[in-house]
């Protein structure tokens, strides 16, 4: 099988050199400084405008995506965030954020931690840390993409922005897509292949729709994508466990957002409704890393998923 173009891309962003660990003084990402990579800049986001007097070198990231996203650039930030189920961070990106230091979770960033290590650039997103965003602002220029999820690759555009890595970033998407879509002519007949993307959460089971980050995902290969409807969150609907054969389709996706024990993915799989499924009977139902396909959002992310449907749906 044909090595995907973004592998390439990927490896060659994670060539850089962490950001302020050259041994000239530089950065990383001085050593690919575009045309339109000057300093100082003033970028424009949902909290209004930023100015960043100089490339940044001590970056904090405060959400899975801006994680994502400022590794895919090869840049390896100086504190990051966790989830609430997890110390660590998540699995895909734990070996190349090895050193990185925690600065809270997300749902509790912690300010002092923060200040703690000198950053010159934050991260983040309004859908998490509108609150505090002032706070934030009196420690570093930050920066805040408006919403998460769906619209990551214009937060990935973002991001890059404030680092100044345009054309980084439009590289690694171009061939993102590119790949996406050859996995889609690999698969055979994406638009006829319907495919449930569902979550184990605390006794409820979340069935993902195409205004979701895997729906993103699943839009870009071709796959035709399960929309049941939603009520209070565009993202997904939520079902009860009786209502589990309510999400069935050609393939299954489905995983435990922390341990299955917990989550109610163990008693609906045991349960009698389970083998219900199509996708189940036809041996289609496939258990995936949450941290992949759910928890996390950005191009390694997505880039990660499609080597995992390659294997599943065209090997």
């Amino acid at each position: 099988m044909r090595r995907p173009a973004l592998t390439a891309a990927l490896l060659l962003a994670l060539s850089l050199t962490a950001c302020g660990t050259s041994d000239d003084g530089g950065t990383a990402a001085e050593a690919t400084t575009t045309e339109g990579a000057a300093f100082p800049r003033t970028v424009e986001h949902a909290m209004g405008s930023t100015e960043i007097p100089e490339r940044p070198e001590r970056v904090v990231v405060l959400d899975t995506g801006e994680l994502d996203t400022a590794l895919s650039l090869g840049i390896t930030p100086v504190g990051a965030v966790t989830t609430a189920v997890s110390d660590d961070f998540l699995s895909y990106l734990a070996d190349d954020a090895a050193g990185v230091e925690v600065v809270g979770t997300i749902a509790e960033p912690n300010l002092e931690a923060i200040a703690a290590v000198r950053p010159d650039l934050i991260l983040s997103n309004k859908t998490r840390h509108e609150d505090i965003y002032e706070e934030l602002s009196q420690i570093a220029p930050t920066v805040f993409a408006d919403r998460v999820g769906a619209v990551w690759k214009d937060n990935l555009r973002l991001d890059a922005e404030a680092l100044g890595l345009e054309d980084e970033a439009e590289e690694l998407i171009d061939a993102y897509e590119e790949d996406a879509a050859a996995l889609g002519q690999e698969i055979g007949d994406p638009a006829g292949t319907t495919v449930s993307t569902m979550r184990f959460v605390e006794g409820a089971i979340r069935v993902y729709t195409a205004e979701s980050f895997i729906g993103t995902v699943m839009a870009d290969i071709g796959l035709d994508h399960l929309q049941l409807p939603t009520q209070d969150v565009a993202t997904f609907a939520e079902l009860s466990p009786e209502q589990v054969t309510e999400a069935d389709a050609e393939i299954v996706l489905y995983s435990s957002y922390g341990a299955a024990a917990d989550s109610g993915e163990d008693a609906v799989v045991a349960g009698p409704l389970w083998p219900r499924l199509g996708a189940v009977a036809d041996g289609r139902a496939h258990a995936v890393e949450d941290d992949v396909f759910y928890t996390g959002i950005g191009l390694r992310a997505a880039t990660l998923q499609l080597e995992a449907l390659r294997d599943l749906l065209a090997g």
